[in-house]
């Protein structure tokens, strides 16, 4: 109990840090106006060149605090990009906003047009009044989940991150998402939840569908699912949302104890190429040219020491010069290449040249006067 009283106090106190901003836009599609609550990241306004992935969370009036805590929470510990959180309020609307036809069971009347107010207005308005990525999740809980599933079948889908609480499907979705997901070519992330206390017929209907999603074999569709013990419709809520962001975000993370043991102590190939690789993916994905984290080089830099493959210390410094000028992290494995490829004049200088640079974790002026005076010792210059 304790934990989940300090778990709910940093998430309201990074919240509370975090800029959240209420807005009310009017739909031509709704005919009405609608408000939204907006949380910018933190660096919003001094990062002015940056472009940030956004949440669109229904059921805004309960759900938005929850999504905005934990991606704040997550953003400052670099567990997953800084992000825009978009919350549409529908405590009037909800009903009416997720209507669907009882025949074809697809978006029909003020459905449709709420359906076409995301997709025609909100998600427009943003790109033009923030700096917005085209990386955008959508959140739902119960009648909501099921209703933020419709923009997969849009061609090309709306979202590319689907995050299902609890989802109060619809006939024949289970079917329908089974046969897109089978088949569709854009990346897409697609989460899904319930809890042992779930309601019953929710709970069945979304085990069913679990079922079925996962016999999907579809090289774009990254699946998660997690039954929660002891969770119920609501409780379940609280827990999700976490385990979606670190499923959905799990690449851009810095590389773990596990992911060096298990990956890097193993590699075949270029140990260099896996940094470069990793990001380019971040890239690619998300739509963001982050610089790399120095946790990275460092982790690089021990399996190079542990596996002895001395050559990718040559490009990971020329890199790190690049991504960290001012750092000794580029001169420390330059002079590393150096050393143990046979060129201990150059290592030896090129250690020395550290000494101007900014110390780095345990690279300090010590260490590269060490180094330095080690060679001068064996080789006599």
């Amino acid at each position: 109990m304790k934990y989940y009283f300090l778990l709910f106090t940093l998430l309201f106190s990074f919240s509370a840090i975090s800029q959240v901003k209420y807005e009310t836009i009017y739909s031509e599609k709704l005919g009405e106006d609608r408000e939204i609550k907006i949380q910018l990241p933190r660096n919003y306004e001094s990062n002015s060149e940056k472009r940030y992935p956004i949440f669109i969370v229904l059921d805004g009036d309960y759900l938005f605090e929850p999504v905005a805590g934990n991606v704040d929470f997550y953003s400052y510990w670099e567990d997953m990009p800084e992000a825009i959180v978009v919350g549409i309020n529908q405590l009037e609307t909800r009903i009416d906003d997720g209507y669907f036809d009882d025949t074809n069971y697809f978006p029909s009347n003020s459905g449709a047009n709420f359906f076409e107010f995301i997709g025609l207005e909100l998600l427009p308005y943003l790109d033009t009044n923030y700096r917005t990525a085209k990386f955008v999740i959508a959140v739902g809980h119960d009648y909501t989940s099921n209703f933020i599933n419709y923009y997969l079948f849009k061609d090309p889908a709306l979202f590319q991150g689907y995050i299902n609480l609890s989802p109060d499907f619809a006939p024949m979705m289970a079917e329908r998402l089974t046969e897109k997901l089978s088949t569709i070519k854009q990346k897409t992330w697609f989460y899904m939840a319930t809890g042992t206390d779930d309601i019953k017929s929710i709970r069945e209907d979304v085990i069913y569908t679990d079922k079925q999603l996962s016999l999907v074999d579809n090289a774009a569709v990254n699946y998660y699912f997690d039954d929660f013990e002891g969770a119920t419709h609501y409780s379940l809520v609280g827990r999700a949302i976490p385990k979606a962001i670190e499923d959905i975000f799990s690449i851009y993370r810095p590389i773990s104890n596990k992911q060096y043991k298990e990956e890097l102590l193993n590699i075949e190939g270029s140990l260099y190429s896996y940094l470069i690789e990793k990001y380019n993916v971040i890239e690619e994905l998300f739509g963001l040219d982050n610089t790399i984290r120095i946790n990275d080089f460092q982790a690089i830099s021990a399996a190079i020491e542990k596996l002895e493959k001395w050559n990718d210390y040559e490009e990971l410094g020329r890199l790190a010069r690049k991504e960290h000028p001012d750092t000794m992290l580029g001169n420390y494995y330059l002079g590393r290449f150096y050393e143990e490829t046979g060129e201990p004049k150059k290592a030896m200088r090129t250690y020395q040249s550290a000494f101007l640079l900014q110390e780095v974790g345990n690279l300090t002026k010590d260490l590269m006067l060490e180094k330095s005076d080690a060679i001068k010792a064996d080789f006599g210059y």
